[in-house]
Order: structure tokens, then sequence, then C-alpha cells
């Protein structure tokens, strides 16, 4: 089994995904106007209001930080340091490359999932990928195969991935039983779960900061204790980026395939853009000003924080202690950032990740499972007793990470992020006039000086595939 996941993976990251990705990247780049150059400016007027309870869905800072929850696990530590393991220090550039094109891709698909977003039985926003797949392109059944792969990636098998990268960094860290660490996972996950969509963004908009703070912090404190070494660290990564750098001894050469291929794989597993999820909290959000290009505007730094600022702290302290002698298996991944931060500073930060991770992956699981609730109202499945068997889903992914092999589920967890991002990619370019009328229409008012606005009425070719009611009549201050 593990070989034939593997010759999947070749074939969906070697000969497709990485073109796809590059493609719509480089195309939203220029369909929208270098949108994450351009508009970057405008993301602090696009949080405005951004702490004030909305009746009608979150605050644009509150589903950021939802997205940054799902988007901020044990890829930005586990994933790093495999992504460096089996494609070397260039494979850190390659990540930073994901994110800048990313960046575009993502404003595509969360503008997108606020101008098609609905409102459901309680009035609350609902929306993402497979809303747009029905009523943009008007391919329900497009719609329905993408929240089948999102249920079966963001409900189970992402969840087995953060619970036993967990499990690992405690285990080495205290010895603490693996079947513990999950157990109290899955209580806290199932506790907060139970509280819905608004408790958990309440959760996330507070704790999030918090944790991501201080591991950018922990990095910042690395490189000023070790600034004598960040000439090297800067010069491997660049140089591995495009396989210039000679084996040394003890450490592995790398060439620019396996940069590439690792760097697209484990920064897209990090940052989630193009890959259609973080657009399912994007549509849930009260965007100010009422435009959909507002939303897609925060979104989009949620990439550049999650992949530039948070992975590229895990790098450091990875790349400042020295490379490993030879690739890692997806187990060691965890215990590679443990080794190297204890190196750098002492036993006790073997601990002080292992509660990082905790953290990171419990904030990860909760957000996962809203993506997936959300993806059960859009199938029409969502009856209490199906969201608690999406409960106890989860629940049982979270105590399988403390058994089951990290291989095998780092394996399926990339053959189901293909197989999404495919699907989520092919709507996107589908839609992109679409994408380039949304983001001239906010461009062409914050050029009148004006507060944007969308206006259905507008754009007749649009209106009819919006949703009644969500657009018209916003206030405009």
């Amino acid at each position: 089994m593990p070989d034939f996941l593997t010759f999947i993976n070749e074939i969906l990251w070697g000969s497709v995904l990485i073109y796809l990705l590059l493609f719509a990247g480089i195309w939203f780049t220029w369909r929208s106007g270098l949108v994450q150059f351009r508009y970057i400016r405008y993301f602090t007027r696009a949080l405005k209001k951004s702490f004030i309870p909305q009746p009608d869905g979150l605050t644009a800072f509150q589903a950021l930080c939802t997205s940054l929850a799902a988007r901020v696990g044990s890829g930005n530590i586990a994933g790093v340091a495999l992504a460096i393991s089996m494609g070397g220090p260039g494979a850190v550039f390659w990540m930073w490359v994901t994110a800048l094109i990313g960046m575009a891709t993502s404003f595509a698909e969360c503008s997108l999932a606020q101008l098609y977003k609905t409102r459901n039985r309680h009035g609350q926003f609902h929306g993402g990928p497979a809303w747009y797949m029905e009523h943009g392109l008007g391919m329900r059944w497009m719609g329905v195969l993408f929240s089948v792969f999102l249920l079966l990636s963001f409900g189970l098998v992402f969840n087995a991935v953060q619970a036993s990268s967990v499990a690992f960094a405690l285990a080495h860290a205290w010895d603490i039983p693996k079947w513990l660490t999950v157990s109290v996972l899955a209580a806290l996950t199932l506790l907060v779960c139970a509280r819905g969509l608004r408790g958990i963004a309440r959760l996330t908009q507070w704790l999030l900061p918090l944790m991501a703070l201080l591991w950018v912090v922990t990095g910042l404190v690395i490189i000023i204790l070790y600034i004598d070494r960040m000439p090297h660290v800067i010069t491997l990564i660049f140089t591995g980026a495009f396989g210039w750098q000679e084996a040394a001894s003890g450490v592995v050469g790398y060439t620019f395939s396996q940069a590439l291929t690792s760097g697209f794989q484990r920064g897209m597993f990090s940052n989630e853009a193009g890959m259609g999820s973080s657009p399912n909290a994007a549509a849930t959000a009260s965007s100010w000003p009422p435009h959909p290009a507002a939303q897609g505007i925060v979104q989009m730094i949620g990439v550049f924080v999650d992949t530039v600022i948070i992975c590229s702290a895990t790098a450091v302290i990875i790349l400042v202690a020295g490379l490993p002698e030879k690739p890692l298996t997806p187990d060691e991944g965890i215990l590679l950032t443990q080794h190297a931060l204890v190196n750098l500073t002492g036993h006790w930060a073997s601990g002080y990740l292992g509660v990082m991770v905790f953290v990171f992956a419990f904030v990860s699981i909760i957000a996962n499972y809203t993506y997936a609730e959300n993806n059960l109202v859009f199938l029409r499945l969502d009856t209490r007793r199906n969201i608690w068997l999406l409960r106890t889903g989860v629940l049982v992914m979270v105590m399988l990470g403390a058994v089951v092999s990290l291989t095998l589920v780092w394996q399926l967890a990339d053959i189901s992020i293909a197989l999404m991002a495919i699907t989520n990619l092919t709507a996107i370019l589908l839609l992109s006039p679409v994408v380039k009328t949304i983001a001239s229409d906010y461009l062409r008012q914050r050029k009148l000086g004006i507060k944007p606005h969308f206006d259905p009425a507008r754009f007749p070719e649009l209106k009819p595939h919006i949703a009644p009611g969500v657009w018209e009549g916003l206030p405009r201050e």
C-alpha cells in the first residue's frame, strides 16, 4: 500500500499539481492586477469593524483567525522539517514562492466564496468552493465532489496528522504515553466543537495570534543569538533552491526537482492556497467594506503570515542547528525540530515545543471541523445525527493518531490535498473573469476615493447567480 500511495503522489505532484499551482498563481496575479502587491495596503482597512460582533456572520478578523487556525498546525513545524529533509534548504525558497503566488490564488478563491455566499435558516452566512461551483459554474456535481474530498481530508485524514505529531512531540519531551495525549486532545476537541462555529471563532481569535507570536519570537531569538550563522543559512536556501549546492561530508546533495516538489507539497499543506479550504471561513464573514474583494485581501494576508513568517521561523531554527544527515521519515519530522531547538537553547526547549505543537494542532483540528461541518450544509446532510457522526469521526481520527503510521497518514494527506486542489483550481480558473470583475470594481472605487461597496445591479451577468438579500441594501458606513 505505501508503494502504491507513493506512486499516486508522484503522479499528482510531479506531473499535475505543481504546474497547475504555478499556472493558477501566475494567472491570477496577472488577472487581478498584481493583487498581492498592489492591494496589501488596504489590509488594515478591510479589518475595520473586525472586533465588533456582527449579527449575520463572523467578523473579518474572526474569519482570518479561523482560516489561520486550520493552516497553522503540524505543517508549520513537522511539515517544514520534512520539506528540508527531503528537498534540502532550497525547499524553503519554494515554500516562499508558493506563498507569494498563492496569495493571488487565495484572493481569487476567497473573493468568490464571499460573492456566492448564502444564508442558512438561522440567517448566518455560509459558503465556500462548493457554493461557487454550484452557483457560479452551475455544476452542483462538482461541488458535491469537492465536499466529499474536503470531508475526507479535513474531517478525517488531517486530524490524524495533527494528533500524531503531538503524540510524538510529547512522548519525546516528557515520555507522556501517546494514548493519553490523543485522549486529552480528543476531549478538548469535543468540548469546543460542541459550541459551534461562533464558539470556535471566539477561541481562535485570541489563542491563535498569541501562539503564533510566541513561535515567531522564538525564531527571532534564535536569529539574534546565532546572527553569525545567518549568512550561511541564507546562502544554503538560495543555492539549494536551484540545486547549485554541492554535497558536503555527512550531508546529502539535493536536486532542483527535490527542492521544488518538497517545497510546493509542504508549502501548500501549510498555507492551503488554492486548496479550497480557507474560502469556507472567508464566506462566513460579514465583510467590511461590503465588497467580496475585502475578505479576499484579508485572507491572502493569512497565506503570507503562515508561510513567509511562521514557517520561516521553523526553517531558521532547523537550518541554524544544521542539516539532517539523511532524509527523514514522516515520523521523525517533529523530532528534527525538537532536536534542533534543544541543541540551540537547552533541554527545556523540548517541552516548550511539545506545548506549542499541542496548541497549534488543537486549533487546527477544531478549524478543520468547522470546514467539514460547513460542507455538510452544502450536501444538505446537516442534521443533528450527521453532525454528531462527523464529530465522532473527527475524534476517532484524533485517537488513531497514537497508533497509525505517520508515513501512511502523510501520504493520504498529500493525495487528499491534491484531489481537493485540482477540483478547486479548475473551478476558480473557469471563474477567472468573475475574479477580474471583482478586483477591478474594488480598485476602481478605491481610486475614486470612495469606500468600496458591491452593488449586484451593476453586474447583470452576475446578479442571477448571487443569493438574494446577501449584497443588496448593505450600509455604506
